[in-house]
């Protein structure tokens, strides 16, 4: 046991460390939704460049069940910085707060989880070095995105208090879910089991804060993404709303310091439960084994994309309404064509929830990945497993969960939407929709197969392409990209269903073209080395 003094030492260097190795990691959380907040600016100065346009906009959001359920609170919407708050503001917390946990988890559990902690701490390395090193990283990280926003808010023509304010929003979610994940890393021993607490805390604030925004704003006080949107920017600003959030940061802080020094190193506070005395047969095979390693990812991205579905399918009936106030929301809508208001908006929500489930079968390849780099799968090629038949199982998990997440989507759009209007005979219609992006999806499992074979190192580049892929399906028609730059999303060559008529080309070539870079992989990873 190392004396107090001590239980930094190190900690400078590891920060130094993380700075590199994580720096464009860093740098595309920090761009990306910076960039969300300006690019909303610049829309709304052009969507609303009139006083009465504003006032037409706000009177619309009012009562709007839906869009305040999706964007929180109406408060000074008659400004363009209220209607900047309003319509990137939850998004942008919730990509601030997904910010915050990965990246402590990251930095903390997951090195821990790889045994390169302990290597580290064999030497001249303070219990607390590592847990320290993540908080003034991942708290540097938010104050850069603070400031980014409010200096990019001023420089749009701003109001310098609003735009700081906003942007101390960001700071103040951004600071309690870094120490809510301190604290779940401290809890279970497994890297994704806490991020997946921290997340399903999120998920509790986006629905509590909804609720309350709704029905009783008394209840959104109960939310860290209520408490970033109670300090009120650009609607007369009150900043002794901070306190809650700095004091709930600082007690969490707390709780963490008090939990690490309960548990062993390299375990969590609530011991991993053992597994049984004989592993389940399924386990000797490769398919089997990579179901069993990414059935956690899977079922998680099923309930994200079945609750996000929910919350499209619940609001269907009353799209004119949901999409009236909303001017940008409009001309997403209007894009997707069709021959009603009902099918243009559900073939916009089923591309969002194709988009969102595209995740599922990229975070599963990358999962490949690391097993590799952890020297996993080298044991298991150790056996008479081939490359290829290890790497198609791999291919095969990805596949599968892709179909259980548009289901999953398709599912959650269309019952809700059932239940209230009696129109059951959509169900299998939406179901059936949604499952039209399956090649989209299948070829950006495919193009990762390609770099996994060929530069495996360069595998993050596929979620750089997804990322691409959300900018062109929500904001190609609010930026005018050009038509062709569109088109290179494989989600905008796929039919938007029901809005469009089931065109069958996109969806063979999609399927040819993945089987033919699925192939191209497999054959280039037979031919690396492995690791």
């Amino acid at each position: 046991m190392t004396a107090h003094g001590s239980d930094m030492t190190g900690t400078r260097t590891l920060l130094e460390f993380s700075l590199r190795r994580e720096r464009l990691r860093i740098e595309a959380w920090l761009l990306g939704i910076t960039a969300l907040v300006l690019v909303t600016t610049q829309a709304i100065h052009g969507l609303y460049p009139t006083q009465a346009a504003l006032d037409l906009a706000a009177a619309a959001a009012q009562g709007n069940a839906g869009a305040i359920a999706f964007n929180g609170p109406v408060q000074g919407l008659t400004t363009v910085g209220g209607e900047v708050a309003f319509q990137s503001g939850s998004f942008a917390l919730v990509l601030v707060a997904l910010m915050s946990l990965l990246m402590v988890t990251r930095c903390t559990r997951a090195e821990e989880e790889s045994g390169r902690t302990e290597l580290l701490r064999a030497s001249a390395l303070g219990r607390n070095a590592q847990t320290a090193a993540a908080l003034l990283l991942v708290t540097a990280m938010n104050l850069v995105l603070a400031l980014a926003v409010g200096v990019g808010l001023i420089a749009q023509g701003l109001p310098p208090a609003g735009s700081v304010c906003f942007g101390l929003s960001f700071l103040a979610i951004g600071l309690v879910f870094t120490a809510l994940s301190l604290v779940t890393t401290q809890i279970v021993e497994n890297g994704r089991t806490a991020s997946g607490l921290a997340g399903i805390v999120l998920g509790y604030a986006f629905v509590v804060r909804a609720i309350g925004d709704i029905h009783d704003p008394r209840l959104s006080w109960l939310s860290p993404i209520g408490w970033s949107q109670k300090v009120r920017p650009f609607a007369g600003e009150r900043w002794w709303s901070f306190v809650v959030p700095v004091g709930v940061t600082v007690a969490l802080l707390l709780v963490a310091r008090a939990l690490s020094r309960r548990r062993d190193w390299g375990a969590g506070l609530v011991p991993a439960r053992p597994g049984p005395a004989r592993a389940d047969a399924r386990l000797g095979h490769p398919l089997g084994l990579a179901l069993r390693l990414n059935r956690g990812a899977v079922i998680g991205w099923a309930a994200t994309l079945l609750l996000l579905g929910v919350a499209y399918g619940a609001i269907a009936d009353d799209v004119a309404s949901f999409v009236s106030g909303n001017k940008a929301l409009q001309d997403l809508v209007a894009a997707a064509g069709g021959p009603s208001l009902i099918d243009s908006y559900f073939g916009t929500a089923l591309l969002v929830l194709a988009l969102v489930a595209c995740c599922c079968p990229v975070q599963i390849l990358q999962r490949a990945r690391s097993e590799e780099t952890d020297a996993h799968a080298e044991l298991v090629l150790a056996t008479p497993t081939g490359r290829a038949r290890w790497l198609a199982a791999q291919l095969v998990t990805a596949w599968a969960g892709s179909l259980v997440v548009l289901v999953a989507g398709g599912l959650g759009a269309a019952v809700p939407y059932a239940l209230e209007t009696g129109r059951w005979a959509q169900v299998p219609s939406l179901v059936g929709a949604a499952l039209a992006y399956l090649p989209a999806l299948s070829l950006v499992a495919a193009i990762a197969v390609v770099l996994f074979g060929l530069l495996p190192g360069a595998l993050g580049v596929v979620w750089a392409g997804l990322a691409g892929c959300f900018v062109v399906g929500f904001l190609g028609e609010l930026l005018k990209l050009p038509h062709w730059l569109k088109q290179v999303s494989p989600f905008q060559q796929a039919p938007q269903l029901p809005a469009a008529h089931l065109t069958v080309a996109p969806l063979v070539w999609q399927t040819a073209a993945a089987a033919v870079l699925i192939a191209g992989g497999l054959l280039a990873f037979r031919r690396r080395d492995v690791g």
